[in-house]
């Protein structure tokens, strides 16, 4: 009962609640816009009305994650006011800015050239059109980008000091390019380009297993391929090394992920715990499956890698680790499975099993694309609450704890808004379901007449 009237725990579930449902529309308005770019550069070269009408059809779906994700983010800015009053009295100076920068660099840049991008098609010449589209693409990358500086530097906060109780820049640029963020960036730009080529592809599969235009989906099928095969072995490269970044300047973070309670003493390495049963009140795990120095390897590309273990540190200052190790195991079963799927195909590929008269018979490999769809949400999802949990307990990693950084409100208040947050949260999903249903079951228009180059077209 004490827990459910904690404010602060309530204010925290609002916020991953808000946060958890805002992060899946920028995924796909991320990697979706940088798909119509590469769909405009290939009509513009080929002159194949095919990839005018697959823009067509992806920007309607663009345009919907887009439209949900701006309504879904605008709480989130009245959270840092209403929910965490002491964190932006202690750290508004810096992370103000920040948001700011998002707000008129980015978002301005993104929602100036979307109407340009969807309105423009007999208004402007292709170039100046494809620009636009460019455009739409940088603003919505460039986004993401504040925002991980913004979390970037709560997890390794850099260029200033605390003065007063309140944060001190000296330097932005050490702040803005803090050592989280190289890693931290990139992870989760990533993550929006392969979550994307996953859900191209399983929309096309699921027109291939119905028989449903399948020239056309064939296209962007193996288009998703190709791009997996960069992308899906980039990202595993990319965790491996924010995993080695999180040991140098996180340790605790790591020591949640892994259940990794013991240092490793000179000499030894350290287990690397495949699946286990953690008992943080014990200090210990029940049992394990371990890799003998796995984690070592892992983490100091050594088999006597020396790794800290969580009871190095006070047992205040251990973030929760039940859910940041199951939540690991999640991502990177994930992970890997695209992975493997991406090889499958490809493999199946090579073998001519992708032709036109052979991709209907593929039914397994199709409905394997179809479950990446929520696997790769969930990899991001159960990476971001990695990215927070494991943090706790501070908001600012080693110099604001999460209770010192919330608004004194009564309980009463906070659970109300959570409740509303979770109803209007709930409809907007309907009302995405909806019409993405409609999109989808409509299907693109395959008569749709180019604006440029009809004579090519004919």
């Amino acid at each position: 009962m004490d827990l459910v009237f904690d404010s602060t725990l309530l204010s925290r579930l609002q916020f991953a609640l808000t946060t958890m449902f805002h992060i899946i529309w920028p995924l796909l308005s991320i990697g979706l816009s940088i798909f119509l770019v590469v769909l405009e550069v290939l009509w513009m070269r080929s002159k194949d009305p095919l990839y005018y009408r697959h823009y067509r059809f992806w920007s309607k779906l663009f345009v919907l994650n887009f439209a949900v994700g701006v309504v879904s983010g605008i709480p989130l800015e009245f959270q840092f006011g209403a929910n965490w009053e002491r964190f932006s009295v202690a750290t508004g100076g810096f992370f103000g800015s920040i948001l700011g920068f998002e707000a008129t660099m980015a978002f301005m840049l993104e929602a100036a050239f979307l109407y340009l991008m969807l309105f423009g098609w007999k208004r402007l010449p292709p170039k100046a059109h494809l620009f636009s589209t460019c455009m739409v693409a940088l603003g919505a990358s460039l986004s993401a980008f504040w925002i991980m500086v913004a979390n970037s530097w709560m997890q390794t906060p850099a260029g200033g000091h605390f003065a007063g109780g309140k944060f001190v820049t000296t330097s932005y640029w050490q702040a803005i390019f803090n050592p989280d963020l190289p890693w931290g960036f990139s992870h989760m730009w990533v993550a929006c380009l392969e979550t994307t080529l996953f859900v191209v592809g399983g929309v096309s599969a699921w027109y291939l297993l119905r028989g449903r235009h399948r020239e056309f989906f064939l296209k962007s099928f193996k288009l998703a391929v190709l791009a997996a095969v960069f992308i899906a072995p980039f990202q595993v490269w990319l965790g491996d090394g924010s995993g080695r970044a999180v040991a140098e300047y996180q340790p605790t973070k790591l020591g949640a992920i892994e259940s990794h309670w013991v240092t490793n003493p000179p000499g030894e390495g350290a287990p690397w715990h495949a699946l286990a049963w953690p008992q943080p009140e014990l200090q210990r795990n029940a049992w394990s499956i371990d890799i003998p120095y796995g984690l070592s390897l892992l983490i100091t590309r050594s088999f006597t890698g020396q790794v800290k273990g969580l009871k190095d540190f006070p047992r205040q200052d251990q973030p929760p680790v039940i859910i940041p190790y199951f939540a690991f195991r999640v991502m990177l079963g994930a992970g890997f499975g695209m992975l493997f799927l991406m090889l499958w195909t490809l493999w199946l590929w090579r073998k001519g099993r992708l032709a036109l008269d052979e991709i209907g018979n593929q039914k397994w490999l199709l409905r394997a694309w179809l479950l990446a769809i929520p696997a790769a949400y969930a990899a991001v999802e159960t990476g971001w609450i990695i990215r927070e949990m494991g943090r706790q307990p501070w908001v600012i990693f080693g110099h604001l704890r999460t209770a010192d950084a919330s608004s004194l409100l009564a309980t009463g208040q906070v659970a109300s808004t959570l409740v509303m947050y979770l109803l209007i949260y709930g409809a907007l999903l309907g009302v995405f379901l909806f019409f993405a249903w409609r999109l989808i079951k409509k299907g693109p228009d395959l008569e749709a007449v180019p604006p440029y180059y009809q004579e090519a077209a004919s």
